[in-house]
């Protein structure tokens, strides 16, 4: 078999790039350009001569979890050795989650396998292989995302607790959304429709209304008016307008004097947007 020094570099070196740069962004760690260059660059002299090492099968799982290991610390830049570990954990999982796409591909289009040596590399495609990989690092990126996404939204919801015409809802709300709305010098939590409904029925009585500017544009809203009680506190007055809360998580918006615990004076109308 034949193979180009050359090209089996630059083949590893995208790859261990590819791989190291979705490690950081999973763990979160800090990417720095030369740094990931120069961790890529290692990987790919390794790969390349690591052929020419006469080692048992021991010695060899031995090297490439060292050498990978080697391969994220270079790659991570800061002192904190939990940023170390979650990289090198991100960058093997996502190492073997590609290792068995790609294994999986090559069986699919018939690729030959050399019993102990892997896959040939002269018979599998170079824009398979970089395709599939390309696919790969969009979805775990974007996958990374909407999990940090998440859980970032998951620590800022809090229950609440409606009190009206002697009966009780609760619903979930977003404790932190940069709600600025006042009306009458008190803040107004934005809420669906539905949660209105679910508080106030069909009796529902407007105690004034409000200008609300969202992305999709503004519209004057009902303002009302009812007893609240936010996370387990005492019970307070709150005002409720009705607004655009796009998510199945939850129903209302706070206001930041509910969510913060503070109190702020606006002169205008602040924008909400979700």
């Amino acid at each position: 078999m034949k193979v180009y020094i050359e090209y089996a570099f630059l083949e590893n070196f995208l790859l261990d790039g590819l791989l190291l740069f979705l490690a950081l962004r999973i763990a979160r760690g800090r990417i720095r350009v030369w740094r990931l260059l120069l961790a890529a660059a290692f990987g790919a002299g390794e790969a390349v001569g690591f052929p020419l090492l006469a080692l048992p099968v021991w010695g060899v799982w031995l090297v490439k979890i060292l050498g990978g290991v080697l391969l994220c610390v270079i790659a991570v830049s800061g002192k904190r050795i939990r940023t170390y570990l979650g990289v090198t954990a991100a960058f093997f999982a996502c190492t073997f989650a590609l290792g068995g796409l790609l294994t999986a591909a090559y069986s699919f289009f018939g690729v030959e396998y050399e019993e102990g040596g892997g896959f040939l590399v002269e018979r599998a495609p170079v824009a398979l292989v970089f395709a599939l990989a390309g696919i790969f690092a969009v979805a775990v990126a974007e996958g990374a995302r909407r999990f940090y996404r998440f859980g970032k939204i998951s620590r800022k919801l809090l229950p609440c607790v409606f009190a009206e015409n002697g009966k009780t809802v609760r619903l979930t709300a977003l404790a932190d959304s940069g709600n600025l709305l006042e009306f009458r010098g008190r803040g107004v939590c934005v809420c669906s429709a539905a949660a209105i409904f679910a508080i106030f029925g069909r009796n529902a009585k407007e105690v004034g209304r409000i200008r609300i500017n969202t992305a999709s544009g503004g519209r004057d809203s009902p303002v009302f008016e009812c007893e609240m009680r936010v996370g387990g506190g005492p019970p307070q007055p709150a005002l409720l307008a009705v607004g655009e809360v796009r998510s199945k998580r939850y129903s209302l918006i706070l206001h930041t004097d509910y969510a913060e615990a503070n109190r702020e004076t606006f002169i205008h109308t602040q924008n909400v947007a979700e």
